[in-house]
């Protein structure tokens, strides 16, 4: 998945990009307007973080996110900026914004609104996953294996849906520890537990162990 990051202050980008980067998203990062525009040709984005207020004005980034709704831009937008009115919170999502967090944050909290965001334009494009066997609806939360239903836990079901979404992706084990157990006492342990319990519901070969980490079999 990759994310467009546009924010003029590097006190503020630098450990947005850090965090990004571990949870092994490809990041691009502008600090200007102009900048950003001559990056979305470039490549294809599936989310775009835009600060407000940049070096062109105090409104460039809604100007920005405007032009890339117009240009057809169909990923998500999550806008930053330190303007709480509700005048404010209205024009962004009028605009074509999804999501709109006030400075200052949690960086757990902008992960989290991140992972929702790619979450659900990537089950906008593939609700109902199938793979041989397997049939995974994303909206409804149902998982079948050769017809028939498999009842998982929240935490089966998350991870399963990780890797339905990035079928061809890598997902190491320290990734999947701080996605889903971050306060686990066990350490990385558990996350060979929980694939383990997967391979035991569904089937040995749905998840397979490659170098690096795990990646969806079947």
């Amino acid at each position: 998945m990759t994310i467009l990051l546009v924010e003029d202050e590097r006190d503020i980008a630098k450990p947005l990009l850090d965090l990004l980067r571990v949870q092994r998203y490809q990041v691009r990062w502008s600090r200007r307007l102009d900048e950003a525009l001559e990056l979305l040709p470039e490549e294809h984005f599936d989310l775009a973080v835009l600060d407000i207020m940049l070096p062109e004005g105090k409104e460039a980034g809604f100007e920005l996110a405007e032009t890339m709704r117009s240009a057809g831009f169909e990923g998500g937008i999550l806008f930053l900026t330190a303007r709480s009115s509700i005048e404010d919170r209205v024009r962004g999502f009028e605009l074509g914004g999804d999501d709109y967090l006030i400075k200052p944050f949690s960086l757990r909290e902008f992960l989290v609104r991140v992972q929702a965001l790619l979450r659900r334009g990537a089950q906008t494009r593939c609700p109902v996953f199938e793979r041989g066997a397997l049939q995974v609806d994303l909206n409804k939360r149902r998982v079948l294996w050769e017809g028939r239903g498999v009842r998982l836990s929240g935490r089966e079901f998350a991870i399963l849906e990780s890797l339905v979404l990035y079928p061809d992706r890598v997902f190491t084990v320290e990734e999947l520890f701080g996605r889903f157990f971050p306060n686990a006492k066990s350490g990385h342990r558990i996350v060979r537990v929980y694939v383990r319990q997967l391979r035991k519901k569904l089937a040995p070969r749905l998840i397979e162990t490659v170098p690096g980490g795990y990646t969806l079999g079947v």
